[in-house]
């Protein structure tokens, strides 16, 4: 019980650093539009998030089970952190340019899929490889990111610019992801 107790903690941390970049891409594509439209992007950008992100969380969760790729996993996730300290902990956040056709609304919805399908590997990859076996942790996981993302995204991004210290947990969660699938591969690849 201990186990699932210590990659619960850490899957709430990697949701609440990572989950919310998919919201502000969301609204800050549908803020380009008319209440109409925008109601509709957001209803169908969050729609088509949640399907990628279900995809993509049981293709990773099979390939992480695989010996060799959790080494490639791990690698990514300390990218991952090495970014998030220079983007949060550092304050180093690049603004995000993201061209938007505000002519046409099925290029919008199909903007905000994109950039989720490029946003989502990082949260993902980190509740994957924190859940490892725990098929019912990945899951709450997932839907805890999805619920983040549609709901919460703006408020736990002001908590994350105001208190340092959550970034840092989220941080630290993220590199202990990282060293256990690192070591898991190393440990099977090579003793």
């Amino acid at each position: 019980m201990t186990e699932q107790l210590i990659i619960l903690v850490e899957i709430l941390l990697i949701d609440l650093v990572l989950a919310g970049d998919n919201a502000i891409i969301i609204g800050m594509v549908a803020s380009k539009f008319e209440d109409s439209n925008r109601k509709k992007i957001i209803f169908w950008g969050i729609g088509g998030a949640v399907v990628l992100r279900i995809i993509f969380t049981f293709i990773t969760a099979y390939l992480l089970q695989i010996s060799g790729l959790r080494l490639v996993g791990g690698i990514l996730l300390l990218y991952i952190c090495y970014k998030l300290y220079r983007d949060v902990i550092q304050n180093k956040i690049e603004e995000k340019k993201i061209e938007v056709d505000n002519s046409n609304l099925k290029k919008a919805i199909f903007t905000v899929i994109l950039a989720d399908v490029t946003m989502s590997l990082d949260n993902v990859l980190g509740v994957a490889g924190a859940a490892g076996h725990h098929y019912h942790l990945l899951v709450f996981g997932l839907v805890l990111s999805i619920v983040l993302m549609a709901v919460a995204a703006n408020l736990i991004s002001g908590w994350i610019k105001k208190y340092k210290w959550i970034a840092w947990l989220g941080l630290l969660a993220i590199l202990v992801v990282a060293i256990d699938l690192i070591y898991t591969d190393i440990n099977i690849l090579f003793f």
